[in-house]
């Protein structure tokens, strides 16, 4: 980084960009102190800040690296900043300061991408978002019926900034990156042309700043920065993991599905632990533990899948229902967070109640590796599980570690990843088990393998349904997140909203061109179709699994360059387009790799779909043979069981996708 003296102030650059700029007239930078309001209800959290003090510093003294920042120059310096290398460590010089606000410098025509798992907007330029893990929401869009009346029955409609994977950093289309290393509640602010305004509710730790010719290294640069995940087991490649959970009878209803020609690589049953009936629909006996009751000689049966090249899964969450048999081993031990009154802190979770998995206590965190996810899970022969939840933190209990739960409730999510990590490291079974999470935070790609993309609604809205599995994967990929998958057909049915034959099948063929392929039944699996129940629908989930199957040695060529070189499985067009400015704001289609252009339908009765297909290369769309050239924006037929998927021209590749037709 180089820092240079203007009149008034200062400009600190990174390989000729230009990052922050200060003067007198201008500031870079302002401090205060707030006082916040946050109200959580299940996940779902009320989040209002009054500011007693926003003070811009104007007066900087510089000394070598250091810059000192004051309201004037005749006052004391109230805060500091020191370049170290490619990082600006920040300080606080005065004991009051409980918000920072930074300035960085912008230009009119840049795109922003990042910012975690965004669901509904993939370029955030022009928008405000805060990052604070919870609960997205249902609808997820203010002028909807449905999010109003879950706004109004569970305060839980949500906004097109709620997620369950806020991270603080962001990719700039000039070619560098920020990260702001902090666990507070942070706001980025990109509606301004010439800023991009950084808040922070606590004095962060340091700026981050990564900068490279290309996008494919800055991705790169990040994923070392946080972390790359290992290659995709080799039984993913068989086919579906089929997610059910109807007791002994998943057993029957899965080779039916075979017998209809779907390939399957897993079964996964969330229900292997008891189920229990609540308003809300069948929700799991949150013990974790086989229930033998609901899964007779289920040992047994896993071992016989195992003989058929089929891994069982199972579902755990980082709490413990009060009327399971674990709660009062770990309660006796001390291993819960505590309430003010230094008691076991319990938290509803809807109409049951929980207490919360101490991670900052080392041994409550070990606890819960080996006993819980090591002995119940790994050693029963549980191949993979769902690692739900992690963004419900509570923000009033107290924890071992003596921080304030505030700033560690950003935290949680990779915490309750490095448990399950632990686990599948002690076992040695890295890169063997599977375990997927929709909760993230800064480092969380260090220890999980695999994102999935949270409950969708079951159906085709702009902002909660499928198209949002895609904005998910290319924001989160971005950021050193290699592998994205979804819940096939969705999962959140309230209100009456219920699926169609034609989402769960346009879902699947998505799917089909992703790192995983999982259904799931959603929370109301009476009320909704299920695969299995329908001709069609089944015939074209099976087509879908062998196509699936059918790019497995391309997508583990992939998996093989995501371990490599971070870069994701599914990546926005500019990644390898980078001089192609159409390319920046597209999210509702993606390159599979590099040689793969898919565009699915993801609007309810569409028979078309048009897409832009990126300059300076010949595309061929799989299902016709015919050219394209790039550069142009096309209309293509397509039907159900033939999205959009085009590949490049002269790929290593061709007889592979041209195979795609033969099935």
């Amino acid at each position: 980084m180089q820092l240079d003296l203007i009149p008034g102030g200062f400009i600190l650059s990174i390989d000729g960009r230009e990052i922050l700029r200060h003067t007198e007239a201008a500031p870079a930078l302002f401090v205060g102190h707030g006082e916040e309001r946050m109200d959580m209800y299940r996940g779902n959290f009320e989040i209002e800040d009054y500011v007693v003090e926003r003070t811009a510093l104007t007066s900087v003294e510089i000394s070598g690296n250091r810059i000192e920042f004051a309201v004037a120059r005749w006052l004391p310096a109230r805060f500091a900043l020191t370049i170290k290398g490619n990082h600006v460590l920040t300080e606080s010089l005065d004991a009051s300061i409980n918000r920072v606000w930074i300035r960085i410098a912008a230009e009119a025509d840049e795109h922003v991408w990042g910012g975690g798992e965004q669901m509904s907007y993939f370029d955030m330029r022009g928008r405000k978002f805060p990052l604070w893990t919870s609960e997205p929401g249902v609808g997820r869009d203010k002028t909807t019926e449905i999010t109003f009346k879950s706004d109004v029955t569970g305060k839980a409609g949500g906004d097109y900034y709620n997620t369950n994977y806020p991270q603080p950093t962001y990719i700039s289309s000039r070619k560098y990156a920020l990260h702001v290393e902090t666990t507070a509640y942070s706001v980025f602010d990109f509606r301004r042309d010439g800023f991009h305004e950084i808040e922070v509710w606590a004095v962060p730790q340091r700026l981050e700043f990564f900068a490279a010719s290309t996008f494919a290294d800055l991705v790169g640069q990040l994923s070392l920065r946080f972390g790359r995940q290992p290659e995709l087991p080799e039984w993913v490649y068989g086919g579906a993991i089929l997610g059910l959970k109807d007791g002994e009878n998943s057993f029957t209803r899965m080779q039916k599905m075979r017998d209809a020609g779907v390939k399957v690589s897993g079964l996964w049953c969330e229900d292997w632990v008891g189920l229990r009936h609540t308003s809300f629909g069948a929700r799991l006996f949150w013990d974790w533990q086989a229930n033998e009751s609901r899964y007779p000689k289920l040992k047994e049966k896993i071992a016989a899948l195992n003989a058929e090249g089929i891994r069982f899964l199972g579902y755990v969450n980082p709490y413990l229902c009060v009327d399971g048999p674990l709660f009062p081993i770990a309660d006796a031990k001390g291993y819960f967070a505590k309430d003010e009154q230094g008691k076991t802190a319990l938290v509803d979770f809807g109409e049951f109640d929980c207490g919360v998995v101490d991670f900052t206590n080392p041994q409550s965190a070990d606890w819960f590796a080996e006993e819980v996810i090591g002995k119940n899970m790994l050693d029963y022969g549980l191949s993979g599980w769902m690692a739900d939840f992690g963004e419900y933190l509570p923000i009033d209990v107290k924890l071992a570690n003596g921080i304030d739960a505030k700033l560690m409730h950003n935290a949680w999510p990779t915490l309750w990843a490095k448990v399950n990590a632990k686990a599948v490291e002690s076992r040695g079974k890295t890169g063997d088990a599977l375990f997927f999470m929709r909760a993230g935070f800064t480092g969380v790609q260090a220890y999980c393998p695999l994102l999935w993309g949270g409950d969708q609604s079951v159906d085709f809205t702009r902002h909660d349904g499928l198209v949002t599995v895609i904005c998910g994967a290319l924001s989160s990929g971005l950021l050193g997140n290699a592998y994205h998958h979804s819940d096939i057909g969705g999962y959140t049915s309230l209100f009456g909203n219920v699926r169609t034959p034609e989402l769960i099948m346009r879902w699947a063929e998505m799917a089909a061109f992703t790192a995983v392929m999982r259904s799931h039944e959603g929370n109301r699996p009476r009320d909704n179709l299920q695969i299995d129940q329908d001709p069609q629908v089944l015939t074209h989930f099976a087509r879908m699994t062998a196509i699936y199957v059918h790019l497995a040695p391309y997508l583990k060529s992939l998996s093989a360059e995501a371990a490599k070189t971070g870069l994701p499985v599914q990546r926005p067009l500019f990644l390898h387009h980078e001089d192609d400015r159409d390319t920046y704001a597209i999210q509702d289609a993606y390159l599979y790799g590099r040689d793969l252009l898919v565009a699915p339908v993801w609007q309810a009765a569409e028979t078309t779909r048009t897409i832009y297909l990126p300059k300076g290369e010949s595309w061929v769309h799989v299902w016709t043979g015919e050219a394209h050239a790039g550069g142009e924006t096309a209309t293509i037929p397509a039907p159900l069981g033939q999205p959009a998927v085009f590949y490049r021209k002269g790929t290593s590749y061709q007889a592979l996708f041209d195979g795609l037709r033969d099935l």
